[in-house]
């Protein structure tokens, strides 16, 4: 069954299937190439009759994943230039006076990989349970993150909130609320999402925000991010401008990107890449004084954005993602594990014997990880909410401990491990595989209802945020009452147990970070403030 829907651009005719119609592959901006590349998105030209949207548009030109990950995460298909695309799924398009909450999904992928149009982002489930679930694809890599001696910067930014506009004026057509829009993603995109929470050209898009393994502190200033562009230009054999950057081909700009990466994983000086250090990135949001005025964390520490309803967390094992699967972890010794700890600002000793007794039979590789799980993802999340809450504003924390299977279980409740909960797509990466052979009938069905009864709890809190900004209804639901983080420092786990709340968890480790990963007023919570 197909159902037509009227938009700014044109009309588009979507596919229903069972109690959700499908919108994909929709243009909410124009091709950002040709004479538009590198320069701020613009509308998408309008066109006449209906536009067929039963297949997903392309997604923005990427490099994909190295061959060790490659069998572990999904690659984006088809890219291409006209890339600037969304994709809405429905329970009532058009028949519910635009009242449903709105969830809009901004993609992971360190800011040079991923897609909206991944199948483990598939709305249908959300939808199914009563939003409007919309995801969307933004420029990557050079292409959406260079500075430009002109002052052009963070393209990839300004086309998350071209797309948050076109839902501001299109959503309503498909039963959706313009005024309860939240905001949601992972890595990347919680990255994003945080650094819009800061930005003037997003303020009044959305009203709550998500933010799932991403915070304040990754972007660069912009001497930095001035660096970024002057270098990978060189490795492309360009001028480090729009037309010495815009004369050759996309594929140039992400090969000299990855050779980037491969530049700065090696550099035995990590200061001139700020939070690049270690190349698991390299382009990141610029604080470039006019689209985003200042490092996020320092705008939230300073009560920005308190008006806007906040749900993050992390995983318990975020980074055995990156070092596992690429065998890393095993070729850290103690004397590589102390030059790390020292290199992020900790007393060594002090470190590895706080997490050693948290972790009791840990390698130096299993600690290392520890260390850079907390340094990257749980510290700076703990920081925006300790920020907020300096100023009243509630902000709800999680940590998801579900062991994936995957890799006969060694990745732990790594980076990317919450996805397919949240969306109730179980076949997602790291959600699986199914039980092994040798289990019962009985103990297959076990696990798979345990799988879809932490989907089920996860997705009633995302939706019941989204529509009140609490995580949990009045009634509680499926999960006990989740304070937000303040004085007692609440976090909500999930996993494979049952919920629960938990009072400063790893307090001994949060405790190695004081005074490191903070906004530049400092303000923060004291163990004082228990209570």
């Amino acid at each position: 069954m197909h159902i037509t829907v009227p938009t700014t651009a044109g009309r588009i005719r979507g596919r229903r299937k069972g109690e959700v119609t499908a919108f994909m592959g929709v243009p909410f901006a124009a091709p950002p190439f040709g004479p538009r590349r590198l320069r701020p998105p613009e509308p998408p030209q309008p066109w006449t009759g209906v536009r067929d949207t039963f297949v997903p548009g392309p997604s923005a030109p990427q490099p994909g994943y190295l061959p060790a990950m490659a069998g572990l995460l999904e690659e984006a298909a088809n890219p291409g230039e006209d890339c600037l695309n969304l994709n809405v799924w429905t329970p009532a398009p058009g028949r519910s006076a635009g009242r449903l909450p709105v969830m809009v999904w901004i993609h992971g992928g360190a800011f040079r990989n991923g897609a909206g149009t991944l199948s483990s982002y598939d709305g249908a489930r959300l939808a199914t349970d009563g939003v409007v679930c919309v995801t969307l694809n933004y420029r990557l890599g050079a292409e959406g993150f260079l500075l430009l001696p002109d002052g052009t910067a963070n393209l990839g930014l300004l086309d998350q909130i071209a797309a948050l506009e076109w839902v501001r004026d299109n959503i309503a057509g498909f039963g959706g609320d313009p005024d309860n829009v939240t905001v949601f993603g992972q890595s990347a995109g919680a990255i994003s999402i945080t650094a819009l929470m800061t930005m003037p050209r997003a303020r009044g898009l959305f009203r709550r925000a998500i933010t799932q393994s991403g915070a304040g502190h990754h972007s660069h200033p912009e001497d930095i991010g001035r660096r970024i562009t002057e270098r990978l230009a060189a490795l492309a054999g360009a001028e480090p401008t729009r037309d010495g950057l815009t004369a050759l081909p996309p594929e140039r700009l992400i090969a000299a990107n990855d050779a980037l990466g491969r530049e700065i994983a090696q550099a035995s000086d990590l200061g001139p890449w700020g939070e690049s250090a270690g190349g698991g990135t390299t382009v990141l949001p610029v604080v470039d004084g006019t689209t985003l005025p200042r490092r996020p964390i320092d705008a939230l520490a300073d009560g920005a954005s308190r008006d806007i309803d906040l749900l993050t967390g992390t995983t318990s094992d975020e980074f055995r993602l990156f070092l596992i699967p690429l065998g890393i972890g095993p070729r850290i010794t103690d004397d590589v594990l102390h030059g790390f700890l020292a290199g992020l600002g900790l007393d060594p000793v002090e470190a590895r014997r706080v997490y050693a007794a948290a972790h009791p039979g840990a390698t130096p590789g299993d600690l290392l990880s520890a260390a850079m799980t907390d340094h990257a993802y749980r510290i700076p999340a703990l920081r925006v909410a300790e920020a907020r809450a300096a100023h009243g504003a509630d902000t709800f924390l999680y940590e998801f401990a579900r062991r994936s299977p995957v890799l006969d279980g060694a990745l732990g409740a790594c980076h990317m491990a919450e996805i397919g909960f949240v969306f109730g797509n179980l076949a997602a990466p790291f959600t699986g595989p199914d039980a092994p052979q040798e289990f019962s009938e009985q103990e297959r069905a076990e696990q798979e209802r345990a799988k879809q009864e932490l989907s089920d709890r996860m997705r009633e809190a995302w939706i019941s945020f989204a529509r009140t900004g609490h995580p949990t209804g009045a009634s509680g639901g499926a999960l006990p009452h989740w304070p937000a983080y303040g004085g007692r420092r609440s976090v909500m786990r999930l996993g494979d147990a049952a919920p629960v709340v938990l009072e400063d968890p790893a307090t001994y480790e949060r405790r190695l970070w004081e005074g490191l990963r903070e906004g530049v007023t400092g303000k923060s919570l004291t163990d004082n403030s228990h209570g």
